[in-house]
């Protein structure tokens, strides 16, 4: 503990934002970043408790050292505090911009009041940006290789971290990615004013340097067979998200204007990456989103940004109350996200219709949609809809990767695999394909948790 009256000397400050009004204008992080100095006061803040619960299972699944680089951040010692950032974290860039920061829920310093937390995420990210604009993250090159080969079938969060540290290792890892560009939901479906691509580009270039080999627009399963695959690697892992799209009532996809929402960000981000306009855009229409996730706000703010004339977001569950607040802390209560802060400083209101389903979708007489007939409690009303976005949330793996490969899926949709290790002993799987939807931060804890398998069982040991 670096200063004994941290906690006390110093309040909570958090990175300034640009105004709403200001930052929907583009599609640039709107974040700003303190000076050294004051996130020096900042990590001065961390009480070093003798049970540290925000890097404990109640606070971050990576179980970062959190007390032990804040004191680093106090002292100054940048290098060191990366040292133990890296120690747990593959991609602390990642989890600094996107990561709900469970462990601030668990902070001992916030105990009585959340708002006085210590800053652990944005601590996280500067020291790792830091690093970058500093020349301390560098490629770190095997020395020695094992003669071991290695597929990883997807470049999400998951299949990065298992691939990182794999190919640490030494074995040769090569990453089949079907998009254009590797980075999975990092590059294409979250926006780029939470993660900036550039961010995501810059690992996967460090990680190509190691010796990482990524097959971009390659599907396997379509482009390659997954026999070839399980023939000519020691090891596959399996780490393609849980993409299926849940489906919602009385909404048809098949009429025009209806987008399932990950589509909708993906071709929007790449719009924004090749600066053209969207095939997907929102401009000047009704735009109706279905969901309450970070999805659902990832669209109301990509449809704000793009012009939308009005944004509804259906929310089929009440407003949600404050309830009686347990430490360590789990949300209570409404939380207004950036998304439904900027509709609401564009059109005056939260987009947000609580308790509320869609019950029919109205078309002109040319088939074009038009509105929605929406029931909120007893009450039937039409909104005015000529773009709906669903966000309702994933059903798990898509089911095609599990057939090819021959496995089995469980009823939520996902890949059956204890201990990442599914019923054929070479082929593995981590992440949401495993896991089912949930945060970068368990993606990331559940690709070094794979790694350590799949080296037991190349190697008989594993010292990952």
């Amino acid at each position: 503990m670096g200063k004994t009256t941290g906690f006390l000397d110093y309040r909570r400050l958090d990175n300034p934002m640009e105004s709403p009004q200001k930052r929907i204008t583009s599609f640039q992080e709107f974040h700003r970043a303190l000076s050294a100095e004051k996130r020096m006061e900042q990590g001065a803040r961390c009480m070093n408790c003798g049970v540290p619960f925000c890097q404990s299972a109640y606070g971050c699944p990576l179980h970062n050292l959190i007390p032990e680089w804040n004191d680093e951040i106090f002292a100054g010692n940048w290098s060191h505090a990366l040292s133990r950032l890296l120690k747990i974290n593959s991609f602390p860039e990642f989890t600094g911009r996107v990561c709900p920061a469970l462990c601030e829920n668990a902070c001992i310093c916030g105990m009585d009041d959340l708002h006085n937390a210590v800053t652990i995420r944005e601590n996280e990210l500067f020291v790792s940006e830091y690093a970058w604009a500093n020349g301390l993250i560098k490629p770190e090159i095997p020395a020695v290789r094992t003669g071991k080969h290695v597929a990883v079938v997807g470049s999400g969060p998951s299949g990065l971290a298992v691939s990182d540290l794999l190919n640490r290792r030494g074995h040769s890892v090569t990453v089949y990615e079907r998009d254009d560009t590797p980075g999975g939901l990092l590059m294409y479906g979250i926006p780029a004013m939470k993660l900036d691509k550039k961010v995501v580009a810059r690992r996967i270039e460090k990680m190509k340097a190691e010796g990482i080999t990524f097959l971009c627009s390659t599907e396997v399963g379509k482009d390659i067979s997954a026999s070839r695959i399980l023939k000519q690697y020691d090891a596959v892992v399996l780490c393609c998200g849980a993409r299926q799209t849940r489906e919602v009532a009385h909404v048809d996809s098949s009429v025009p204007g209806v987008f399932p929402a990950l589509e909708y960000l993906t071709e929007s981000t790449k719009a924004v990456l090749e600066g053209r306009e969207s095939t997907r855009n929102a401009s000047g229409r009704h735009v109706l989103v279905i969901g309450n996730g970070d999805t659902a706000t990832d669209c109301v703010a990509t449809a704000v940004r793009q012009g939308a004339k009005s944004v509804h977001q259906l929310v089929r569950k009440p407003r949600p109350v404050e309830g009686t607040r347990v430490w360590p802390y789990r949300p209570t209560g409404e939380k207004t996200a950036y998304g439904q802060e900027e509709a609401a400083a564009l059109y005056g209101s939260d987009p947000r219709l609580y308790e509320t389903t869609v019950q029919e979708l109205l078309t002109d007489e040319a088939g074009a949609l038009r509105a929605a007939r929406i029931r909120q409690g007893e009450t039937e009303a039409e909104v005015p809809a000529d773009m709906v976005l669903i966000a309702a949330g994933f059903s798990g793996a898509e089911n095609n990767i599990a057939q090819v490969f021959g496995v089995s899926r469980d009823e939520k949709g996902r890949i059956g695999a204890s201990d990442c290790t599914t019923e054929n002993p070479k082929l593995f799987a981590c992440g949401d394909v495993r896991r089912g939807p949930s945060l970068v931060v368990w993606a990331i804890a559940e690709g070094r948790a794979c790694a350590h398998e799949v080296d037991r069982y190349l190697e008989g040991y594993t010292y990952l």
